[in-house]
């Protein structure tokens, strides 16, 4: 019996140290492939464009080739969900959005993933403004005409967006409820088609965010009206908040963040944990954010893990008042 029983020890120690050596292994040879940064929006997007620029600087610092992988549409509810079924090995990247995961829940009344449990939330990587813009032929040129302007035309203002529930939607909606105003949504499968029709002149007006739209302002294709946060962006410091031109207690920001999967190894975590935050804090990646509005945000997962919480429950308030669903 002792003879047996040792056996039988002996082979569930060796069962369980061989079940720790792959782990092991595969975070000690991270990354041993190229990864792929998964964004739930069309290609030329505030989300599309900052993914290009970490993944980029991540390439250089991990060694391996880091590809983005756009899958727009359904408000990022479709790139979400295809990342977060994927293997949890590290190889998965999401870039996830305000949108994505903390308003989307309370706008969707079914939801195809679990913003929480389904991804382990490594940083945020930025904040940017949101952009009210028009396009110049809009006989509109302050917030205060576009109000004026869009009750004597109720309901034949449309605002595009990058989707139902992105932060660029919600911005819009919050607009219409504290200005009382009747405007209609058109949601895109991402920012870079809304914006080329707001470029036509299909759609008169945008929230969009300001990376994506601010090389038009500088080229004067779009008319800036307002920014929506509560202090004046240093990229266009001529530019008015909503705020201060006529919606008192306005503020919007958009945020955008990176995510593995769910189940991820915590040595790989943490390896991609402390790239990330090596090459947010470079001054080359600083200054290209900054170059498009945004502000580089470097935290700890749990520090953005809290955020999050905070984020779904301000969120989930707005988009009730509001009355917004994408349904």
């Amino acid at each position: 019996m002792n003879s047996t029983f040792r056996t039988a020890r002996r082979a569930l120690l060796a069962a369980a140290i061989a079940a720790t050596l792959p782990l092991g292994a595969a975070a000690q040879n991270y990354p041993a492939k190229p990864i792929t940064i998964v964004v739930p929006f069309s290609a030329g997007g505030t989300t599309d464009i900052l993914a290009r620029i970490v993944g980029q600087a991540l390439t250089t610092e991990l060694g391996q080739s880091v590809v983005v992988d756009n899958k727009p549409g359904a408000g990022g509810n479709i790139g979400a969900s295809l990342a977060a079924k994927a293997q949890p090995d590290g190889y998965t990247l999401f870039m996830g959005t305000v949108g994505t995961h903390a308003i989307n829940e309370a706008l969707y009344k079914k939801m195809p993933f679990n913003p929480i449990k389904d991804f382990a939330p490594l940083s945020r990587v930025a904040t940017v403004p949101n952009l009210l813009v028009a396009n110049p032929k809009q006989p509109y040129k302050t917030v205060q005409e576009l109000i004026a302007y869009a009750k004597a035309h109720p309901g034949e203002v449309n605002f595009g967006s990058s989707g139902s529930g992105s932060s660029i939607h919600l911005s819009g909606e919050l607009f219409k409820s504290m200005a009382k105003v009747d405007m209609v949504h058109v949601p895109y499968k991402g920012s870079a088609p809304a914006v080329t029709d707001l470029l036509g002149n299909q759609i008169p007006i945008m929230f969009d965010n300001m990376p994506s739209a601010i090389q038009h302002v500088r080229s004067g294709k779009l008319r800036p009206i307002a920014v929506t946060t509560a202090k004046r962006s240093p990229e266009l410091p001529d530019v008015p908040t909503i705020a201060e031109a006529g919606v008192p207690g306005y503020e919007a920001t958009s945020w955008f963040g990176m995510f593995a999967v769910a189940g991820t190894p915590k040595p790989v975590l943490d390896k991609l944990h402390a790239a990330l935050a090596k090459v947010l804090s470079q001054p080359d990646v600083k200054k290209k954010i900054a170059d498009q509005g945004g502000d580089v945000v470097v935290e700890t997962p749990e520090q953005f893990a809290a955020f999050i919480k905070a984020e779904t429950a301000k969120w989930g308030k707005v988009v009730k008042e509001s009355g917004a669903t994408a349904d």
